[in-house]
């Protein structure tokens, strides 16, 4: 049987990454769109997630619900620890990922696969600022932390989100599809 891959989506704040995940899964619908626990209020808009307080984050981290888990932007993080599990049954799961997670990941899953999400500043900042979430001292911060280097050694795919999103789901959607021969 094929190993499945963990596809680690990772990219600034306003980059996009839910838009390009949902496109992805709808072209590859046999590809898991992996469902994060976050330590955020729920029903707030973007991703889909599973919203706790921190003392069940906590709880469930302790009892091995994650796989995967970090903290970034004063929340807490976590994959499903089944993700393992489904990826050595040979299915591809996509997740919105941290950077400073990537290397964890890489030590937990076999075959990690890193998307990587770009766009030019002026295009996060608009995004960032239509979003209404955040700040301009917030802005200006993730901001600040877009430029952050990938960690060495991982197989990473680069992928600009500057134009059109179908464009840039089809580019994500090539990249990600088994090579044809």
């Amino acid at each position: 049987m094929t190993t499945g891959r963990l596809i680690a989506v990772v990219g600034p704040s306003g980059v996009g990454k839910d838009s390009v995940m949902a496109g992805v899964v709808a072209a590859l619908p046999a590809v898991r769109l992996v469902r994060r626990t976050i330590t955020r209020a729920p029903d707030l808009g973007g991703e889909a997630y599973d919203a706790v307080t921190p003392e069940q984050f906590d709880a469930a981290a302790s009892s091995g619900a994650f796989c995967v888990h970090w903290a970034a932007h004063g929340l807490r993080y976590g994959i499903p620890a089944d993700v393992v599990t489904d990826t050595q049954n040979g299915i591809d799961c996509l997740a919105n990922f941290s950077r400073s997670a990537l290397l964890q990941a890489d030590a937990v899953i076999s075959n990690l696969l890193v998307l990587n999400i770009t766009a030019s500043p002026g295009v996060l900042a608009r995004r960032l600022a239509g979003r209404g979430r955040e700040s301009e001292a917030e802005i200006g911060a993730r901001l600040a932390q877009a430029a952050k280097p990938l960690p060495q050694g991982l197989r990473v795919v680069t992928i600009c989100n500057d134009g059109a999103l179908e464009d840039t789901v089809a580019k994500a959607r090539d990249a990600l599809q088994p090579a044809r021969v």
